[in-house]
């Protein structure tokens, strides 16, 4: 049976779809642009240009936004990694939504640029072999691939696979000091807890075959020691862009992804697709997610 709230979140679901620039009828909302505002805040005057429909469109996201995500988050924790080229204004409003749903941002963790290129492999590698060994034996899969094992290893250290999430104990300080001291991560002063979601911000682009293989093992690695892991990117970042590419990627089947966060639609899309990863991982959602603009249900 088709149920009212099944209806309510199909009708939010067509909204969302026009914020992100599908086309339903009225065309393609290409001139919306990066409207970065956090979730209950109000949104900043559409760029010059915007149709009505448009502006109409991120202010009423901006209105029914914080209705639609309270409380999803409730009790909940989030570990958030970003890659080099991440937005600032997007990684706060990312974690603003997160604290809006009820739950908090335990840490953030930031990828270096040495640790996504790939003229580095050698010291990832080396590094990665020297942790399993020391830290991981028994909890890393030792035939793991150089990135597949330090998103492992790293995963192993921020996140957990309790719904609650589980302190931070010695071999998750002692492989985060490891690869924050090879040069490979920024970290937070102290952190406590490492949480059941990663939320994986994407940054830039380097369009090219290495940085794809990079991320996706990255991805993947994270995904196999935490409860769920969402990879986040921009509008641009959909279809044809990295995170489409990861999508094509086997790996992607660990993940959820969502694309769309320099949108209120694509914000309001990531911490629903959280919520959905505490129970059910994938899932292809956004401006161009091949699943829908965001989980019903």
């Amino acid at each position: 049976m088709i149920t009212l709230r099944h209806h309510v979140l199909t009708i939010v679901a067509v909204f969302l779809a026009l914020a992100a620039g599908i086309v339903l009828g009225g065309g393609p909302l290409s001139d919306v642009g990066a409207t970065v505002a956090t979730a209950g805040k109000d949104e900043d005057a559409p760029p010059a240009g915007a149709s009505p429909q448009a502006g109409y469109n991120e202010a009423f996201l901006s209105a029914v936004g914080p209705s639609m995500i309270g409380g999803r988050l409730a009790d909940r924790s989030v570990a958030v990694v970003t890659v080099p080229g991440a937005d600032e204004r997007i990684v706060t409003a990312l974690a603003d939504g997160i604290a809006a749903a009820g739950g908090t941002v335990s840490a953030r963790y930031s990828l270096t640029d040495d640790l996504v290129d790939p003229a580095q492999k050698s010291l990832v590698d080396t590094l990665g072999s020297q942790l399993l060994t020391q830290q991981a034996k028994g909890a890393v899969a030792p035939e793991a691939s150089t990135y597949d094992r330090i998103g492992q290893l790293l995963g192993l250290a921020v996140a957990s696979k309790a719904a609650e999430g589980e302190d931070v104990n010695g071999k998750a300080r002692g492989i985060v000091d490891a690869i924050s001291g090879a040069g490979l991560l920024t970290k937070p002063d102290k952190v406590s807890q490492r949480s059941p979601l990663v939320l994986l911000v994407l940054g830039t682009d380097a369009d090219d075959d290495g940085s794809d293989a990079i991320l996706a093992g990255l991805a993947e690695g994270l995904a196999a020691q935490a409860t769920g892991v969402v990879v986040a990117g921009t509008t641009a970042d959909g279809a044809s862009g990295q995170l489409g590419r990861l999508r094509g990627d086997p790996a992607a089947a660990a993940v959820a992804s969502v694309d769309g966060t320099d949108t209120t639609a694509g914000r309001v899309a990531t911490i629903v697709t959280l919520q959905r990863s505490l129970g059910n991982q994938g899932g292809s959602y956004g401006a161009s997610g091949s699943d829908g603009p965001l989980p019903l249900g």
